[in-house]
């Protein structure tokens, strides 16, 4: 029988001193900060770990444990033109905490001197206020509030504050963080020293990842299983490609000096060019591929880019939907997003759309939305293939056509909605709760995504795009 990975299987690997604070055990995390750790460590510039703290009640948190918190990230695709598949076990993980079992050991976080950033990666939903999280609150239920409290602590003890660093695909994740903790301070009457040490002695970096993660490799586990000769419940495979953008002062960059280990990271003033390029072109087509993707049967991302309707969609929408309202020159637009198709044909990787699916009504807000918004005012139509993803993923929350992974806020909303089939495109448009506003008032949308859920409930996914797409040149 195959022995699992632990350190008493590999008493040899090394371990190290915990620096970081991690909101977030999932793949992505694991195979983009904690991998970019593993690079520093290997070569002597960082000499740290993070331990994390499991966001959700339910996590990873006993499988880590069980495994001493060693995992192999498997990097399979082409970077600059080489072909990469390479396989490593990850030591830059203590421990993992689950304050909802232990809530004394994560505010004793507050006590460690060596522990001074923070980074996170608890979804797009993540970052956001819960009126029900209140001072004494065991545990709190919002990242933000469990973070308020956490650096209350910190304070209370006179300590250091933190270079905090959130992950979640947001815009300006730092500073909606550093608002809502701002918010709990002064609602919990915390006091203006506290709120004065959050302002001053901490630093609240905006941050743009981007790194395919697939995940699990679950249909070659066995296989590798057999290739690494131990068994790992956790092995996360990702591609070879890794940008980080950080706004924040020039100290990041000598603290944590991830470019100097020659990781492909940007420390800067401003990274609102680099965030619409990447949330719009490449998190964008992710979104608008998956529902109808999935309504097709479809599995995974190559299969999307394999399928000659499918492939032609994500081109057209991004080189005449979503590329012209982005104000970046055209020609590093082009480039961008024919570099982003080449990814996402990569054959080393099995992206599935179910992975992709996970929150998506607040990822189409967050990543399309903005782009038909725009679209609309300035060219007084709606961007077509944009406005059929948004009706396939209506489509597939309505009545849980597909298999909804989303709050429970979200899921009830539409569940309210669908019990009321003649008004359910009106009602749930208009739940600015959902988008942030009233989309009834964009003009023709009502209409034609009527026109489109119709399509799809008669004829189909894929007739529905074929029909669209027919029309584009």
């Amino acid at each position: 029988m195959t022995q699992q990975l632990s350190r008493t299987a590999y008493p040899d690997l090394p371990a190290y001193p915990e620096r970081m604070i991690q909101f977030g055990e999932g793949n992505f995390m694991r195979a983009f900060v904690d991998w970019q750790l593993q690079q520093m460590n290997n070569k002597g510039l960082f000499q740290g770990s993070a331990v994390l703290v499991q966001p959700l009640d339910q996590g990873l948190g006993d499988m880590l444990t069980e495994q001493d918190c060693l995992y192999t990230v498997l990097l399979n695709g082409i970077l600059d033109q080489e072909t990469v598949n390479s396989r490593e076990i990850i030591t830059s993980v203590s421990r993992i905490i689950n304050p909802y079992r232990n809530y004394e050991a994560f505010l004793a976080l507050a006590e460690a001197d060596d522990l001074e950033f923070i980074t996170s990666n608890t979804t797009e939903a993540g970052i956001a206020y819960h009126p029900d999280d209140k001072r004494d609150s065991v545990p709190h239920k919002s990242f933000p509030a469990k973070l308020t409290a956490l650096l209350l602590r910190r304070f209370e003890l006179g300590k250091k504050g933190f270079i905090i660093i959130p992950c979640e695909l947001i815009d300006r994740n730092g500073e909606k963080l550093r608002e809502i903790v701002l918010r709990y301070a002064e609602e919990w009457q915390a006091g203006e020293a506290f709120i004065t040490w959050v302002k001053e002695e901490n630093t609240f970096c905006c941050s743009l990842v981007d790194r395919i993660v697939p995940g699990y490799p679950r249909d070659k586990a066995k296989e590798l299983e057999q290739e690494l000769g131990y068994l790992d419940k956790l092995m996360v495979t990702a591609e070879p490609f890794l940008f980080w953008v950080i706004e924040g002062p020039a100290e990041v960059k000598e603290r944590l000096p991830l470019a100097q280990a020659g990781l492909n990271v940007v420390v800067t003033p401003d990274m609102t060019p680099y965030r619409e390029r990447k949330v719009h072109l490449l998190n964008g087509p992710h979104t608008a591929m998956v529902s109808l993707g999935l309504l097709a049967g479809l599995v995974t991302v190559e299969d999307v880019m394999n399928d000659p309707a499918f492939s032609k969609f994500v081109d057209v929408q991004m080189k005449q939907e979503l590329l012209p309202m982005l104000d970046l020159p055209e020609q590093e637009l082009l480039q961008y997003a024919e570099a982003v198709q080449e990814r996402f044909k990569n054959p080393f990787i099995r992206h599935e759309l179910t992975s992709i699916y996970l929150n998506s009504i607040s990822k189409f807000k967050t990543r399309l939305l903005p782009v038909l918004i725009r679209y609309q005012r300035e060219r007084s139509q709606l961007p077509r293939l944009t406005v059929l993803a948004f009706a396939a993923l209506l489509f597939g929350y309505q009545g849980g056509r597909l298999p909804r992974q989303d709050g429970p806020e979200v899921l009830a909303a539409f569940d309210q909605a669908a019990a009321k089939p003649e008004s359910f495109l009106s009602d749930i448009l208009s739940d600015a709760s959902l988008w942030g506003e009233d989309l009834t008032g964009i003009p023709g949308l009502v209409e034609q995504l009527r026109a489109d859920l119709k399509q799809l409930e008669t004829a189909g996914s894929r007739s529905a795009l074929q029909q669209v797409i027919g029309g584009e040149s």
